[in-house]
């Protein structure tokens, strides 16, 4: 391999792990806002929003200066997909983690792949596949065995329940997107689809906070503000392009597969910073769950094409 191509492809690598590290860490960055302030989940994902969005704008006025006008249909895309995987996704991430660990957060967060492909399946008739019905078995064993430890070692079974339901829901919501945005990304660009969708998460998020909460309860502790700022640029707009970025340089499948290190950096940085147990059952859970994760993703459409996971 001539020495330019090696030093592209570890830059890219590189890039992918950072990548991966910036996501994993937006679990940690909620959790510990919970602790530090009674801060409800919609002020602080609208704190993410705000703070992101002057990146987001920029990206969206660049990329649409040259680019044809968008139709109606178009804009009717981008404000579904928007609400689906920026706002909805996040909201019920965010409320989440208010019942269950981070570990466990990021295992049932890391099922989009294969919900992604379920929902091709069942509603764009796409083929299932054998090694995607063993992804599926490998993925959802290893989430049994990370919720049976959240069990055994919460004292309330319920609220772990209900976490982890609020989860696989947003879960849910991003794999919808996903499925979705594919088209989308294709016709308009990562950048400019990205942007757009941002746009439109943001100014939902806005008006639901403006709805729920009153304006005093943008009034929060500095420490608040900064989990806030940590959150927009260290787990939103750096990994996005980050990720876009890795992508051009190794190919999708290959950042795809290092992006599998979230959820153990996750669990790493959740028993360091948070104090979250592990056990062995834990462990075999996430690694379930990679090797699932990474029996699909082997598949080289849909996941890969969206520059931007969560």
């Amino acid at each position: 391999m001539p020495w330019k191509q090696f030093s592209v492809e570890r830059l890219g690598v590189a890039l992918a792990i950072l990548a991966a590290l910036g996501f994993s860490f937006k679990a940690i960055f909620v959790k510990l806002a919970y602790a530090a302030a009674p801060v409800d989940a919609i002020t602080l994902l609208s704190l993410r929003m705000v703070f992101s969005l002057p990146v987001f704008l920029w990206v969206g006025f660049h990329s649409s200066r040259s680019a044809p006008p968008l139709t109606r249909r178009d804009w009717l895309m981008i404000t579904v997909l928007g609400l689906l995987g920026y706002y909805g996704a996040s909201l019920l991430d965010f409320i989440g983690l208010r019942y269950i660990t981070a570990g466990l957060e990021r295992l049932i967060l890391f099922t989009y792949p294969t919900l992604t492909i379920l929902i091709g399946v069942l509603f764009m008739g796409q083929p299932l596949e054998r090694r995607e019905v063993g992804s599926l078995v490998l993925s959802y064993s290893g989430i049994a065995l990370a919720f049976a430890h959240d069990l055994e070692l919460s004292g309330d079974s319920a609220s772990v329940m209900l976490g982890a339901a609020f989860v696989f829901a947003s879960s849910i919501s991003y794999a919808s997107y996903l499925a979705g945005s594919a088209p989308m990304i294709h016709r308009l660009g990562a950048a400019r689809f990205t942007a757009l969708a941002m746009l439109v998460s943001t100014a939902a998020t806005q008006v639901h906070f403006f709805v729920v909460q009153p304006l005093s309860a943008l009034s929060q502790p500095f420490i608040i503000y900064a989990y806030g700022i940590g959150m927009a640029l260290f787990s939103t707009v750096l990994p996005v392009f980050m990720q876009s970025a890795a992508i051009r340089r190794i190919g999708a499948s290959k950042a795809v597969l290092i992006g599998t290190l979230g959820p153990v950096l996750t669990i790493f940085f959740g028993w360091w910073l948070l104090g979250e147990p592990l056990s062995l059952s834990q462990m075999a859970g996430a690694a379930l769950v990679l090797t699932g994760v990474w029996l699909v993703s082997r598949r080289p459409v849909i996941v890969k094409k969206d520059p931007s996971p969560r």
